[in-house]
C-alpha cells in the first residue's frame, strides 16, 4: 500500500542523494523526503505536526480524511496504539506526534518495520501544546509480530 503512494525511482533518487549528502555532513536524512499525512478534517494539531516535519527538511501533503482509522489499520497500526495521524515517508509509516530524531532514526537505520508509532495526542509532543508530562514511548510495529518499544524520549 505505501509504495503505491510514492513513484519508487523518483523516491529512490532522493534517498541517494540524501545519503550521499548525509555521508559528507551536509543534510539531514529527512531533506528533500516526501510524506503524506492523512488527518481528520478538523484537527489543527495534525497539521501543526505537519508543520513540524516541515521546519526538519520534509516535504508534506496534508490529505484530510474521515477514514482516518481505516487508513490506520490498513496500515498495520493497531487499534489501540493508534496515534492522531497517520504519515507515509520511504517505505515506512509513522503514526502519531512521534519526534523528528525517531522519525530520523527509523530512515537512517533502516529497520525490519512497517513504521512506527506514538498512541494519542501526548501533551508537550511535536505539534501539541502543553508541557511534557513523561517520556514518549514510540513502538515499532512490524509484520507478524507483536508491537515493540522502538524508542523512549
Amino acid at each position: 500500500m505505501k509504495k503505491a503512494l510514492f513513484g519508487l525511482g523518483g523516491l529512490a533518487a532522493l534517498v541517494s542523494a540524501a545519503t550521499f549528502a548525509l555521508g559528507l555532513g551536509a543534510a539531514p536524512v529527512a531533506a528533500g523526503e516526501e510524506v503524506v499525512l492523512y488527518k481528520n478534517p478538523q484537527c489543527g494539531c495534525c497539521e501543526n505536526y505537519a508543520d513540524y516535519l516541515r521546519d526538519n527538511g520534509f516535504e508534506v501533503e496534508v490529505k484530510p480524511t474521515h477514514e482516518l482509522s481505516k487508513i490506520s489499520t490498513e496500515a498495520s497500526i493497531p487499534e489501540d496504539l493508534m496515534g492522531c495521524h497517520t504519515a507515509f515517508l520511504d517505505d515506512y509509516v509513522v503514526s502519531g506526534h512521534v519526534p523528528i530524531e525517531v522519525v530520523d532514526r527509523l530512515l537512517e537505520e533502516k529497520p525490519e518495520l512497517i513504521g512506527v508509532t506514538m498512541p494519542g495526542m501526548p501533551l508537550g509532543s511535536p505539534g501539541m501544546g502543553g508541557q511534557k508530562q513523561e517520556p514518549f514511548t514510540i513502538y515499532g510495529i512490524a509484520n507478524g509480530e507483536a508491537p515493540s518499544v522502538y524508542a523512549v524520549k
